[in-house]
């Protein structure tokens, strides 16, 4: 068998007027991630290292953000176009792991939903995908309540 690892990550500034949606699942908070997108900054970074395991590039090189017909897009169209991608070149994913990186709002009763509906939007058991929050700290941006981030780091193998 032959093995990868991807590597994502992204980072997106809180906003007023915006709903907050990590990992496919909205979230109640008085403010949301601005981007071209949805913004949802853990199918970013899975996608990315979805990717980055496959040598095929990164979210930009795909859904460019001056590309109007990404605007406001749903990020699991992102997640489901690496994993194709990855399935035509007969990789699958061995298993997932995520952080969110969040001040606000607390994360930690939400996270088996997460890795859950992440599980399901990849195909995969929930046993594979495993999604942990940090905070800030109250220092830099994350900690100020003025971004949020995500970490993503996946596993691939050559299908037999």
């Amino acid at each position: 068998m032959s093995f990868r690892v991807g590597l994502g990550h992204d980072t997106h500034r809180l906003i007023a007027g915006r709903p907050l949606i990590l990992g496919g699942v909205r979230v109640e908070h008085d403010k949301g991630l601005d981007g071209h997108s949805d913004a949802d900054v853990l199918l970013h970074a899975i996608t990315d290292a979805l990717l980055g395991a496959a040598a095929l590039g990164d979210i930009g090189d795909l859904f460019p953000n001056t590309d109007q017909q990404w605007a406001n897009a749903d990020s699991a169209i992102f997640v489901k176009a690496a994993l194709s991608k990855l399935s035509e070149l007969g990789w699958k994913i061995v298993n997932l792991d995520c952080t969110i990186h969040a001040e606000r709002p607390k994360l930690s009763a939400l996270k088996p939903m997460i890795a859950a509906h992440v599980a399901e939007l990849l195909g995969l058991d929930r046993s594979q995908v495993n999604v942990k929050a940090k905070t800030g700290e109250k220092v830099g941006p994350i900690g100020r309540q003025e971004a949020i981030s995500a970490d993503a780091i996946v596993l691939i193998e050559r299908a037999a």
